[in-house]
C-alpha cells in the first residue's frame, strides 16, 4: 500500500492514543505523548520560542503506521548537540541556516527512539519523509539527535551524516546495595565517595518523592531550585512552572524527585524520570549550596534508587567528566544530519570524519587513566 506523510503543528493533532501506540512500547518517558504534550501545552515549546512543532504521521491508506517528533527550529538552543559553528560558517558564506528541522526531545539530551513505527520499512519511510520536508520547505538541514542504535543505522543507510559524542552512564551489575557498588571501586575512590556523602548529608533529611507525594508545594520549591541553577548556567531556564505541574499531574508514577530538607524546609532537589530499565537524571538545583550536595542528590542517590528499582543503568545527562570518578562511564551517543547544500554537506562530513575517532580515543583514554574501578573489575 502506498505510504504518505502528514505534518502536524501540534502533537494533539495526532492524539494520545495514536501517538502512544507507537511510543509506549519503548518504555521511554520522553517520547510519550504526556511529556511532549506538556512541553507544548505549557508554552515551553512553540513557534515563538523557536520550537515550532512539525510532527510527522506516516499513513498507509487511512491508517497511521508511524509517527516522528519533529520541530522547526529558529536557533540551536536546548539541543545539546552543537552545530553553532556549522551555522556560523554557512551564514558567513551567505547562506541561511535557520530555520532548520530537528527530531529530538526538547531540552532533553537522552538517547531514545525517534522513528516511532512498528516495521523497519515504516521507519525508513519516516526518514525519507523528514528529508523530503526539509527539501520541500527549502530548509538548510535536518538533525536527528540522540537516536538509538537501530534508528541511527537506518539514518546512516539513508545517507545522513553520522556524529558521535559521549555521555556518562552508571551500569548496574546486579548490585544488592550501594556498598556492593563501592566494593568494585579502588580504595581511594571508595573513601572519597564516603566522605563526600557524609559531608553532603550532614544536617539534611533526604527523601525520594513520587506519585501522590508530588504536590504543588513541592513543585513550587523545586521550580525555585531549577531557576537558580538555570540562571547561573545559561541565563534563562527553558522550562516554566506550568510544565512541572503538568508532568506531575500526568506522569507522577514515572517521576522520582530527590528532595533534601533542612529543618523541615526543602532546600535542594534533583528530578529523575523512570524508564524501562533506566533512571534518567534531569534538572537539579538548590537554594542552600554546600559541598558535594550536587553529587549526592544527582549521582549517589540516583545509584541507590537505580539499585532499589532493579534498573540496568542510570543516565546522568550531558557532559561532565567529573561523573567518571563517581562510577559513571563514558558511552557513545549518536546523531544524524542531512545537509541540503552540497558544499556545506562536504565540509561538515569532512569535519565529522575527524571528530568521530577523536571522541572514541578520548573516551578510551579517560577509562584507561581515570576509571574509579579496581583493576580486573569489568565495567559493563
Amino acid at each position: 500500500m502506498t505510504l504518505s506523510a502528514r505534518v502536524h503543528t501540534s502533537i494533539q493533532d495526532i492524539g494520545r492514543d495514536v501517538w502512544d501506540r507507537f511510543a509506549a512500547p519503548s518504555g521511554d518517558p520522553f517520547v510519550s505523548f504526556d511529556f511532549l504534550d506538556a512541553c507544548e501545552v505549557s508554552g515551553c515549546v512553540r513557534s515563538h520560542s523557536g520550537w515550532g512543532p512539525r510532527h510527522l504521521s506516516l499513513l498507509a491508506g487511512d491508517e497511521v503506521v508511524g509517527v516522528m517528533p519533529l520541530y522547526l527550529k529558529g536557533h540551536s538552543q536546548g539541543e545539546y548537540v552543537f552545530d553553532h559553528a556549522w551555522a556560523d560558517a554557512y551564514e558567513r558564506a551567505g547562506g541561511r541556516y535557520y530555520p532548520k528541522l530537528l527530531s529530538a526531545v526538547p531540552f532533553t539530551p537522552v538517547t531514545g527512539p525517534r522513528l516511532l513505527a512498528g516495521s523497519v520499512d515504516h521507519r525508513r519511510a519516516l526518514v525519507s519523509a523528514a528529508v523530503s520536508l526539509t527539501e520541500r520547505e527549502g530548509l538548510s538541514s535536518l538533525h536527528i539527535n540522540f537516536a538509538g542504535d537501530d534508528d541511527q543505522a537506518l539514518m546512516e543507510e539513508a545517507g545522513l551524516l553520522a556524529r558521535q559524542d559521549r555521555q556518562y552512564v552508571w551500569f548496574n551489575k546486579g548490585y544488592p546495595d550501594f556498598d556492593a557498588f563501592l566494593a568494585d571501586l579502588s580504595s581511594a575512590h571508595r573513601k572519597t565517595i564516603r566522605r563526600e556523602r557524609r559531608e553532603a548529608q550532614r544536617g539534611l533529611d533526604i527523601r525520594v518523592l513520587t506519585g501522590s507525594d508530588l504536590t504543588e508545594s513541592i513543585w513550587d520549591a523545586f521550580f525555585e531550585f531549577y531557576l537558580d541553577t538555570g540562571s547561573r548556567k545559561w541565563g534563562r531556564p527553558y522550562l516554566n512552572r506550568e510544565f512541572f505541574s503538568l508532568i506531575g499531574e500526568r506522569m507522577a508514577d514515572r517521576i522520582a524527585l530527590v528532595v533534601a530538607y533542612e529543618a523541615g524546609r526543602p532546600v535542594a532537589g534533583a528530578l529523575n524520570f523512570i524508564g524501562r530499565g533506566a533512571l534518567y537524571g534531569r534538572q537539579w538545583g538548590t537554594v542552600s549550596p554546600r559541598p558535594f550536595l550536587h553529587f549526592e542528590l544527582c549521582y549517589y542517590q540516583a545509584i541507590e534508587l537505580g539499585i532499589s528499582l532493579g534498573l540496568d543503568r542510570v543516565e546522568a545527562g550531558a557532559q561532565g567528566e567529573h561523573k567518571l570518578a563517581r562510577g559513571y562511564l563514558p558511552r557513545t551517543v549518536h546523531s544524524a544530519h542531512y545537509i541540503a547544500h552540497d558544499g556545506l554537506r562536504r565540509a561538515v562530513g569532512d569535519y565529522l570524519e575527524l571528530e568521530r575517532p577523536a571522541v572514541a580515543d578520548e573516551a578510551a583514554v579517560m577509562i584507561e587513566n581515570f576509571s574509579p574501578f579496581r583493576r580486573g573489575v569489568t565495567t559493563s
